[in-house]
């Protein structure tokens, strides 16, 4: 069953092109071309994805990738005609899932459209008889796709619960960057061992007490990372 994809890009011949080749592979596809009418359609009707443009009018992506994901785990597929590494990274830095650079291969954008959505199913698919984990004050429910740390409710991206998910899984026991990979997404050329450091980073915020001394997600220097077991 094909999902209903929203694409953000305000150059007409490319959003042309990407939703030709959604619809070739069964999706639903809404297109808009500019950054508050993105925000506008996400919060009207969310989708099962977004692919979004950085260089938007009005507002640009990355500020609509800030906006959106402070209320949602909608995966993002990032869009970007900059190719230093800082820029593309900091689409990673504030949420985005995947990025792509421009000029970009129509049947590559597909296969990680495709790897996005799969993560969002297994995800829903999991087993509720082995749903929730709890270390600690952090539990992780997959069932529901929801994070909570004590009390508070954490709001994770696709690719950081995928990441969290492998370590509460492995509690205690040190993962190599590769190691993760493999277990968030199967071997996937897309996503790099730099982005792993980028969503540490990012959850590190979200649920240690004082990121900057870390109690939970602990780095093994040269090795990789692990989940403290606090059981």
């Amino acid at each position: 069953m094909g999902a209903r994809v929203a694409v953000a890009e305000d150059d007409p011949k490319q959003s042309e092109l990407i939703r030709r080749y959604l619809e070739h592979e069964g999706h639903t596809v809404v297109v808009v071309a500019d950054g508050r009418a993105a925000i506008d359609e996400i919060r009207r009707n969310p989708p099962d994805i977004l692919i979004l443009d950085i260089m938007l009018p009005k507002i640009d992506g990355l500020d609509v990738c800030r906006v959106l994901r402070s209320e949602s785990t909608l995966p993002i597929l990032m869009l970007t005609a900059r190719t230093t590494q800082d820029d593309l990274l900091l689409g990673l830095d504030l949420g985005a899932d995947d990025y792509m650079t421009k000029p970009f291969s129509p049947p590559e954008l597909m296969a990680r459209v495709r790897t996005l959505l799969r993560r969002g199913g297994a995800v829903r698919s999991a087993d509720p008889r082995q749903s929730r984990t709890e270390v600690g004050r952090l539990a992780i429910d997959r069932a529901r796709h929801e994070v909570t740390f004590g009390s508070a409710d954490v709001v994770c991206t696709a690719a950081e619960f995928r990441l969290l998910d492998a370590l509460v899984t492995h509690v205690g026991h040190v993962l190599t960057r590769d190691q993760l990979l493999e277990l968030m997404h199967g071997i996937d050329p897309y996503i790099t061992q730099r982005a792993i450091d980028f969503h540490i980073r990012n959850l590190r915020r979200k649920i240690e007490p004082d990121p900057s001394t870390p109690s939970y997600l602990l780095t093994v220097y040269g090795v990789g990372y692990k989940l403290a077991d606090h059981r």
